[in-house]
């Protein structure tokens, strides 16, 4: 199908579909009308996060004549509204995969210990600023910030301690990490080769999504270009050797996290995708073989029935385009597999026991909204990375979910609600609009070279937190029922000796390795930076392996592709 004009396209189909209800209208004026009189009520609005107002009343008449049977489907098939697989949590519960890491890589490694004796079933690593950065620990910009909000990586013995005891032929990994991702993925897949675990056992997924780094969490280290060129890069060679790793996971978390509304994290993160799929078609490769190993990371936040909306969205909308854009046949290749975490901006450092409570219904809405895997954020994030006891109690809330709620029980229990089933359409057409936006300026990395991208989320946050801060948006224990003199609770504290250990561990990796062999590798990973039509996996692999630290190798890159400043957006 020709691409020219397809969202706008899309968005005028989903535009004249919307019909009125006269029953509702009679309702209003002959019922609710007069109660709302006698009563006092005085017609006060509400709005969702992405700003949709939501009526009183919802019936058959808000979706569209042939909605079942064109929208809505049945679980494990297409457009995969009600869940990618037919069984969906009556099978196999969704992965419960906490995001992990602290220190140095030994304290990661007991967390990990810990976690999974407690009955994780997926591992997910945390990484401080320096790693995220692509500095070693001994650089003068990592100094007290080693360990601080993750685990330090300089080089690949970090790496054999974080996973020391831990067979990788028997648990998945995610590593969220985005400008050094390659870098990561060779160090992982050097850990399984020294495993002796099989490349096509190898299962996972590492992060990658460099454009959300542009639009949200700002953490880059070469121009635009130069990381699609990577990431195309780890797209051909895993596809080619590491048939089970996720060799991106297309993130909406860091976007919502800066700020953005629900729509706006479906509408961004969904074009993140489409553009990361543009990408895998230049590099040759075909969409039915790499779509299946693109993921996504979405947030989990608290207006309970928006999030069950926007996952459901998401599931029709990426089906819907694979399918009629990208002429993708096999369904397969159709579905969307994601991971969701809940909501960090939502947690108050205020009476932050109710921080539970919080997390608790946005699991509920993760799991009602069929994610694949869940981490459950700590009630304590709000002031420190998690203490052993506040992961083991969101460690719990997912396995109470699990085991005692019921819900996984019914496969999409909510499908058929009038209500969820019109604002799932909602987000999908506000999405389209997006869409459309996006594709008028050609592209999104057009987009967000320009700010529009960034500009959107910065307005959207500008305007919450002045609803905050009226009390038009209630944060309980914050700007609403508050106490004075709340008593501190204990928090994990992470010491100079995290940092003092990591500089000792790379000055002896530095002093026992083959530096002849590292200088000649390092050269030869400049050159091959330098040819665009080389992948630069293998020789990331081979840097890796003579333990050419984390900053070597991304110094090449520097040297090679340059750096970054975003525009000013005004």
């Amino acid at each position: 199908m020709n691409s020219q004009g397809y969202y706008h396209g899309k968005l005028n189909e989903m535009k004249s579909r919307h019909s009125d209800d006269p029953d509702r209208e009679r309702w209003r004026r002959e019922t609710l009308a007069p109660w709302n009189q006698k009563t006092g009520y005085d017609g006060k609005e509400f709005f969702n996060s992405s700003e949709i107002p939501i009526k009183e009343i919802y019936t058959s008449r808000d979706l569209p004549a042939d909605y079942e049977k064109r929208e809505l489907g049945l679980p494990g098939e297409y457009p995969f509204t009600r869940g990618i697989y037919p069984n969906m949590y009556r099978g196999k519960l969704w992965t419960m995969r906490m995001f992990s890491g602290f220190g140095t890589p030994e304290d990661t490694n007991r967390r990990l210990k810990y976690l999974i004796a407690h009955g994780e079933s997926g591992l997910s690593i945390a990484f401080d600023m320096p790693t995220l950065y692509g500095y070693d620990c001994d650089n003068s910009r990592a100094d007290g910030e080693i360990g601080k909000c993750g685990v330090n990586i300089s080089s690949l013995k970090d790496m054999e301690v974080l996973f020391r005891g831990i067979d990788l032929s028997k648990i998945s990994t995610s590593m969220t990490i985005n400008a050094p991702s390659a870098i990561l993925t060779a160090m992982y897949v050097a850990i399984a080769k020294k495993q002796k675990v099989p490349m096509d056992s190898v299962s996972g997924t590492v992060q990658a999504d460099i454009l959300k780094e542009y639009i949200a969490q700002k953490e880059w280290m070469y121009p635009p270009e130069a990381h699609i060129r990577i990431i195309r890069d780890m797209m051909t060679y895993c596809s080619a050797n590491l048939p089970k790793w996720n060799y991106i996971s297309i993130s909406g978390y860091h976007i919502r996290e800066a700020g953005s509304s629900a729509v706006q994290e479906l509408a961004f993160t969904l074009a993140d995708g489409f553009y990361y799929i543009d990408l895998g078609i230049e590099a040759g490769l075909p969409v039915e073989k790499f779509a299946p190993r693109l993921s996504f990371f979405f947030n989990s936040s608290i207006d309970f029935f928006e999030e069950i909306a926007k996952m459901r969205a998401a599931r029709r909308i990426w089906a819907t385009v694979l399918r009629e854009k990208y002429d993708v046949k096999d369904p397969r290749s159709l579905l969307m597999r994601f991971h969701t975490q809940t909501s960090g901006y939502t947690l108050t450092w205020q009476q932050p026991i109710n921080n539970i409570i919080r997390t608790t219904i946005e699991a509920m809405a993760g799991v009602l909204g069929g994610t694949q895997s869940l981490h459950t954020n700590s009630y304590d994030e709000a002031w420190a990375l998690p203490s052993e006891e506040a992961v083991k109690v969101a460690l719990r809330t997912q396995q109470i979910i699990a085991e005692e709620s019921g819900i996984p029980a019914a496969i999409d229990p909510l499908g058929g609600s009038y209500y969820v089933e019109w604002l799932t359409t909602q987000m999908e057409e506000k999405a389209y609009e997006y869409f459309d936006r996006i594709e008028k300026m050609g592209g999104m990395l057009e987009a967000i070279k320009k700010g529009y991208i960034q500009k959107e989320i910065a307005a959207t946050s500008y305007r919450r937190q002045m609803r905050i801060e009226s009390g038009e948006e209630v944060m309980v224990g914050a700007n609403k029922y508050q106490e004075a003199n709340e008593k501190p609770i204990g928090i994990l504290r992470i010491s100079k000796k995290a940092q003092n250990a990591q500089l000792d561990r790379l000055k002896k990796v530095k002093a026992t390795r083959d530096q002849a062999k590292v200088d000649a590798i390092l050269s030869r990973l400049e050159d091959a930076m330098k040819d665009p039509n080389e992948n630069l996996m293998p020789h990331y692999l081979e840097a890796v392996e003579a333990y050419c630290t984390l900053e070597e190798i991304s110094n090449a890159g520097r040297k090679v592709f340059g750096g970054w400043k975003e525009p000013v957006i005004v």
